[in-house]
């Protein structure tokens, strides 16, 4: 008997033991396994804000000179050059990273006939300029675009109505064919004036320059209560 009682005590020992291996080697395995990769789903934007409806970015129609743009973020650079005390070159997440960020409801109107009312964050121009930055002769500041697209605005109007440079729109990343990495909110002006794809400032004192569709007859001040024809 108690050979037996011996021999079942090891039995049930080697039982539990081979028990709590397989439970251990079971958790490791699982423990070891990689996680899932994550699924990036495509950003959602908002259509309200404050009780004010809004447009959304697929309301616009494509009319940019050259299509849209893909900029390679990690090559990019914004200048601030021309009339300045100092030249500044800021690279995308600088920005993002550095200067106060803004809010604000603004709806653009294009001489084609469509509206949309957006929902814009960016970065003031005149904190990225520097009102001491710039030289008393300066008269306007010309905003260049990657596709070569130009416009311009007298420098009052940049400071006094702080302007934004946006890069988010209904609390979404611009999207290539909305202007990434920056856009210009032109507030009170025609479509044409809000300038996509912005990569250099300038300031200058050519009071005769004229941007892109400028040149081609349309309104150098380009205001929305007036025509977008010159006179």
């Amino acid at each position: 008997m108690k050979t037996f009682n011996l021999f079942f005590s090891k039995t049930l020992k080697i039982i539990l033991l081979t028990l709590v291996v397989t439970i251990l080697t079971t958790f490791n395995i699982f423990a070891n396994q990689e996680n899932p990769p994550t699924v990036q789903l495509e950003p959602v934007e908002i259509r309200e804000y404050q009780g004010e409806k809004l447009s959304s970015l697929n309301d616009f129609s494509e009319n940019s000179i050259e299509g849209p743009q893909r900029v390679d973020i990690n090559e990019y650079t914004l200048e601030i050059v021309g009339l300045v005390q100092e030249t500044k070159k800021y690279s995308y997440q600088e920005i993002i990273n550095n200067f106060d960020h803004y809010k604000k409801v603004a709806t653009l109107d294009c001489v084609e006939g469509w509206i949309v009312k957006i929902l814009w964050e960016g970065i003031m121009v005149k904190d990225l300029i520097g009102k001491d930055n710039i030289m008393p002769k300066a008269k306007i500041i010309i905003f260049h675009a990657y596709d070569g697209y130009t416009t311009s605005f007298p420098i009052n109007y940049i400071f006094d109505n702080n302007i934004l440079l946006a890069y988010k729109a209904n609390e979404i990343i611009l999207p290539p064919n909305r202007g990434f990495p920056f856009m210009l909110v032109a507030e009170s002006k025609w479509g044409y004036k809000w300038i996509k794809w912005v990569t250099k400032i300038e300031i200058s004192d050519n009071e005769a320059f004229r941007g892109f569709w400028e040149q081609r007859g349309y309104s150098n001040e380009g205001d929305i209560d007036k025509g977008y024809f010159e006179k």
